[in-house]
């Protein structure tokens, strides 16, 4: 039997509980559902009867629980199965496309580590035609169909390009097709990852190819299994746990309550975590209450102690690493990937977060924890009495790049209430600030934050039963509703209680009960909508993120074997919102804000628009919001138009600094005051669920850009090459007057090629300014140039007369007298300025 047959077999024998249906297609991520795809159909259950499908739509066999189905007319068809019995099995409304885009990308990827690149192999494939191993995505080849297909396009121009999101490089194939396919190589990165495969505007048979937005980092080892180590786990009947790398969400580990599954690509494939044996007991094995996953390996909570699992080890982590013994209660890693950020005041970043009930350590690279604060010191930050009662409740890292967030508990009796109380840390400037924030709720209540991805400090938070928001920068607070029970969700899912809650970087919040029944609702929205049936409540699973950062499913079997599953949540979502006939009141929102970071230097602005589009006299707008110091201006320029019924609203935000570096006490200081990094974000003045996309968020920093380097024009790097390179500089043109000459070595390495001048040429040094991508601008600032080995036998072009100076200027000879106690490079600079 197949894998996917297996697979099928065990989805069917976990069917004791709920009768339910569900669909799919040949496109991964249901990428392409239109009038020309092949929608196959499954029932789950023993009622079954036959299908209820429109008259636009043919079912190959009408009463078979498995079946395919096409819809030849585009539109939202109602599609259900007939089932015996009294109770009506529910209906779905399938949104169906006439789009023209037909065809896929397919890649396969080899790695060269010998010179750091991967080659990927890249051909077309037609979902509809496609081989089995294709649309399975583990074809090593092209099939005969792809060939042809690929070949096909080739000839009319087609030919693909791989783009990188975050440096925005483009690569191409470096040679012409071979066997069907294409050959494109990039470097290995561990930074650049996300990636999309892009073509030319091609037709074949009317057909388009759709892009291809994947990941691809250097690549990744899983810790392999090794004969005689023993099963790691959480304990019997748990719900499923699961951590990923912010900035690699294919790189998974998930802790079942009779296994541990590691995989670095979504879990196409996966190994199994194992430990030695006589290091835990077997209590000990079998009680995982928390999992992370960091760059440093696997780290397991185990009964108040902290392991780590690499592939060379199993340790048990405690005072050597500055850790507590035990008595850790939980532990944490970044949500929301920020490659770029700007630090002022310190050099490096947490990774994860440790703490125990009065403890917060942080996590490092390379097993390096610091212990940042305890509830004493917290208690006379928030000018706690010393009669009441604070620990810690949660910690959470925030949407912003630098900053982390502690739930506390705080009462004075401690019978039956407390309070939960919320300050942020930021780990640049060090500081805690006590948010407007307060929640009551009973002692025993233990309540999860999940900070959302925006520019503002929001978040979402759940006990139980219920999902508290929290929007606005602390300004906007209340209970997620719901259509009945006052959000209560358990009443809505059979007294079930709240497994896992999973927000994607397009403001989708998804809730998982333990049964598997799902609620739906977008940042900044106040009210959820329960969606379809989509797995048994027999079957264990968890939510995540897949490849190209879409959500799906996990499931986790008895016999210890996985299978992930692709789930379409915008289907799912425009389904119950045609049922609710719930509506976006815009018709467009675009922006411009291609990158997530921008680094502003001295002088610089920056300018992005936004753009609204909607039905006439629904008075949207657009917003903008920042959050962080307050060392930009703002200048915003709206353009209105209305035109056949739909207004069209474009805003111009200016972000810019008027700082006057001239004539200051202190530079370096004024500098510092003005540095920093601030998020903004730009969003519409009203959504809702059946809005495809919430807000742009983006970084602004300001200040020095480290990857900015200057370089002399006419000093190029390539050129013939001498090591061992000296000149002599006679004495009596040497400032102090030597008794000797002075041999200097010249680097090429540091300096590139010297140029080649005539001693009679005047000289004046062009200054450019560079980065990883190349020439950026030639610096037009008035810069100083000095010898560095003492000569003094230069001399200049003008003088301060003839250049029209009222009064004599400053001069390398008074600077570097007045100033002897400092080194040549620091006797002239910007700070001595008058």
């Amino acid at each position: 039997m197949s894998a996917q047959g297996v697979v099928l077999l065990l989805l069917w024998l976990n069917c004791c509980g709920w009768a339910l249906w569900r669909y799919s297609t040949n496109t991964p991520n249901y990428h392409i559902l239109s009038t020309r795809s092949t929608i196959k159909l499954e029932y789950e259950g023993t009622l079954f009867s036959e299908w209820s499908v429109p008259r636009t739509c043919s079912v190959k066999n009408k009463t078979s629980p498995k079946t395919e189905l096409r819809c030849s007319s585009p539109g939202v068809h109602t599609i259900k199965p007939i089932v015996k019995g009294p109770d009506l099995e529910e209906e779905r409304y399938l949104s169906v496309d006439s789009s023209l885009v037909c065809f896929l990308w397919y890649y396969k990827v080899m790695n060269f580590y010998h010179n750091l690149t991967q080659v990927l192999i890249i051909w077309i494939v037609d979902p509809e035609n496609a081989d089995p191993n294709e649309l399975q995505w583990n074809a090593s080849e092209p099939s005969l169909n792809s060939i042809i297909l690929s070949k096909q396009l080739a000839a009319l121009g087609q030919k693909p390009a791989i783009y990188t999101f975050l440096k925005k490089k483009v690569y191409f194939p470096h040679r012409k097709m071979k066997n069907g396919a294409w050959q494109i190589s990039v470097p290995m990165s561990a930074e650049d990852v996300i990636k999309e495969i892009k073509g030319y505007k091609v037709a074949f048979q009317d057909c388009f190819i759709a892009d291809t937005l994947f990941l691809l980092t250097f690549p990744l080892l899983t810790i392999p299994e090794i004969p005689g180590f023993l099963p790691i786990s959480s304990p019997r009947g748990s719900q499923l746990m699961s951590d990923w790398s912010a900035c690699l969400v294919s790189s998974a580990i998930v802790v079942a309550d009779m296994e541990t599954f590691q995989t670095n690509d979504s879990f196409r494939t996966w190994t199994r975590i194992r430990v030695p044996p006589n290091i835990l007991t077997d209590d000990e094995r079998h009680s995982v209450s928390d999992v992370n996953l960091s760059q440093d390996g696997i780290f397991f909570l185990i009964r108040g102690t902290l392991y780590l699992k690499n592939i060379t080890t199993f340790t048990r982590l405690g005072s050597n690493e500055n850790l507590p013994e035990d008595g850790i209660i939980g532990i944490t890693s970044r949500k929301w990937c920020w490659l770029k950020y700007l630090l002022k005041d310190t050099e490096r970043r947490s990774s994860m977060a440790i703490w125990t009930r009065n403890e917060v350590y942080l996590g490092y690279t390379s097993l390096n924890f610091v212990k940042i604060i305890t509830t004493k010191k917290l208690g006379k930050i928030l000018n706690i009495s010393p009669a009441a009662t604070l620990t810690i409740h949660n910690v959470e890292y925030t949407g912003h790049p630098l900053e982390l967030a502690l739930l506390l508990n705080y009462c004075v009796t401690c019978n039956v209430i407390k309070k939960i109380y919320l300050v942020i840390y930021n780990e640049d400037t060090k500081q805690w600030v006590h948010q407007d924030f307060a929640l009551t709720v009973t002692t025993d209540s233990f309540i999860i934050p999940y900070f959302l991805y925006s520019a503002l400090p929001q978040l979402i938070l759940w006990d139980k039963h219920r999902i508290y928001y929290c929007y606005y920068n602390f300004t906007d607070f209340g209970v997620l509703q719901t259509p009945t029970e006052s959000g209560n969700l358990s009443r809505l899912s059979h007294d079930s209680i709240i497994h896992d809650v999973l927000i994607d970087y397009y403001g989708n919040i998804l809730v998982k009960m333990e049964n598997n029944i799902m609620f739906y609702f977008k940042i900044n929205v106040r009210d959820a909508t329960k969606l379809h049936l989509w797995t048994n409540n027999a079957t264990k699973s968890s939510i995540f993120l897949h490849t190209s950062a879409e959500i799906s499913l996990l499931h986790v079997f008895d016999n210890g074997t996985i299978h992930p599953q692709e789930y379409p949540l915008k289907l799912e979502a425009q389904s119950v919102a045609f049922k609710t006939k719930e509506k976006c009141p815009f018709m467009a929102f675009y922006h411009n804000t291609s990158h997530i970071y921008y680094l502003l230097d001295k002088g610089q602005n920056l300018s992005v628009w936004v753009q609204i589009v909607y039905p006439e006299n629904i008075g949207l707008y657009m917003i903008v919001e920042s959050y962080g110091p307050k060392i930009l201006e703002e200048k915003h320029h709206i353009h209105y138009e209305i035109a056949l019924g739909y207004c069209t609203k474009t805003m111009i935000i200016t972000f810019s600094q008027n700082v006057n570096y001239e004539a200051v006490d202190d530079y370096f200081q004024l500098q510092y005051q003005n540095t920093g990094l601030l998020l903004a974000q730009v969003r519409p003045s009203e959504y809702t669920k059946a809005c495809p996309i919430a807000q742009k968020v983006f970084q602004i920093a300001v200040g020095c850009d480290t990857s900015k380097f200057i370089v002399v024009k006419g000093f190029k790097e390539k050129g013939h090459f001498q090591p061992d390179f000296f000149y002599i500089i006679e004495k009596s043109y040497l400032r102090d007057r030597p008794s000797k000459n002075l041999r200097v070595k010249y680097s090429w390495k540091k300096y590139g090629s010297p140029l080649r001048l005539h001693f009679r040429e005047k000289f004046h040094p062009l200054i450019q300014l560079y980065n990883d991508n190349g020439y950026i601008e030639d610096v037009e600032a008035n810069f100083i140039v000095w010898e560095i080995h003492g000569r003094d036998d230069y001399s200049f072009n003008n003088t301060m007369k003839k250049s029209g100076c009222l009064h004599e200027a400053q001069t390398w000879k008074s600077m570097t007298k007045l100033n002897k106690h400092l080194p040549l490079e620091e006797a002239w600079g910007p700070e001595f300025l008058s």
